[in-house]
């Protein structure tokens, strides 16, 4: 009874074992629950013998779901030479980012793009900056070349830092400093080719002020008077050949404690042999009928008319 029992259980179980391999479609739940039940259950049942035939006819049969008799298999992904292809596209795409990342490393390097350091722009010909407009004219265009930096917009300025002050600007119609202070350091000067207006003109402290023309006339002219004055010191005029003080419609005043005008010529006049011999030491001033100013020896009266030789030659 005992091996029979045994040959019972393993025949049973062998079966669910087999029923369950098979049964791929089948529910999976289902198939052990009735197999634990069948192995458990009293061996005196008649209903195990049943349960064991239905087993291994369930094991052994077919599925008894619909198949298709010639059903086509299509295998899911890429071969062949898709797959050759879509790996080269990987590769190629893999060292164009690699030549470019290289690239890029490159010209940062060369270009000197740091934080610290200022941005640079080197060319062998020229740099351009361009400047256009939302319908892409060209507004403004700025060329540092290898002979000269050119600017070319409506209007060019130059600010300072701190406040944004203009300190030069250009347009078609002027310039403007802005500077406090424009200073020219050149050995020449500045050169102007027209005139040159300034309320103003003062040197440098402890500096002379010096206005000249080398090869022309320097003339200094106002329609309200023109006033020379030197507070702490001597006011000169030299020339080579004529000094002219005109006055078309008043007079010239000469206002000083002593008036002296040197190197006047002396005209020659002798009343009598003894008074030739002596030291002349007074003269009297004499005018032309031109204007001319000469000394004549002082006598008793005046003695401008006989040594008026002076205005004949003049």
């Amino acid at each position: 009874m005992g091996e029979k029992l045994t040959e019972i259980l393993e025949s049973t179980w062998a079966g669910c074992k087999l029923q369950v391999l098979s049964g791929y479609r089948l529910l999976l739940p289902a198939v052990v629950l009735k197999c634990v039940a069948a192995v458990f259950s009293p061996v005196t049942s008649p209903k195990l013998k049943q349960m064991t035939r239905e087993q291994y006819i369930l094991a052994t049969q077919q599925n008894s779901l619909p198949r298709a008799e010639n059903a086509q298999l299509y295998p899911v992904g890429i071969y062949g030479w898709r797959k050759r292809c879509l790996y080269f596209f990987v590769l190629l795409l893999l060292v164009t980012m690699i030549v470019n990342l290289a690239m890029t490393i490159w010209i940062l390097k060369v270009m000197n793009f740091t934080v610290d350091s200022p941005l640079v722009l080197q060319s062998d010909r020229n740099v351009t900056v361009n400047a256009r407009n939302h319908m892409g004219q060209l507004t403004g265009q700025l060329t540092v070349g290898a002979d000269a930096v050119e600017a070319q917009c409506k209007r060019f300025e130059v600010r300072a830092s701190e406040d944004g002050r203009v300190l030069f600007s250009a347009d078609e119609d002027e310039i403007t400093i802005g500077a406090e202070k424009l200073k020219v350091t050149g050995t020449e000067g500045a050169v102007f080719g027209h005139s040159v207006e300034t309320p103003h003109i003062r040197a440098e402290p402890s500096q002379d002020l010096r206005l000249e023309s080398p090869t022309r006339s320097l003339i200094m002219e106002a329609p309200r008077g023109v006033q020379v004055s030197a507070a702490a010191g001597d006011f000169k005029a030299t020339c080579r050949k004529e000094l002219h003080l005109q006055s078309t419609e008043g007079e010239i005043f000469l206002n000083a404690d002593t008036i002296r005008l040197g190197n006047l010529p002396t005209g020659s006049f002798s009343s009598s042999p003894s008074s030739s011999n002596a030291q002349q030491t007074v003269y009297e001033l004499c005018v032309c009928p031109n204007g001319k100013l000469y000394l004549s020896p002082a006598g008793v009266g005046s003695t401008c008319q006989y040594s008026s030789n002076i205005c004949l030659w003049s």
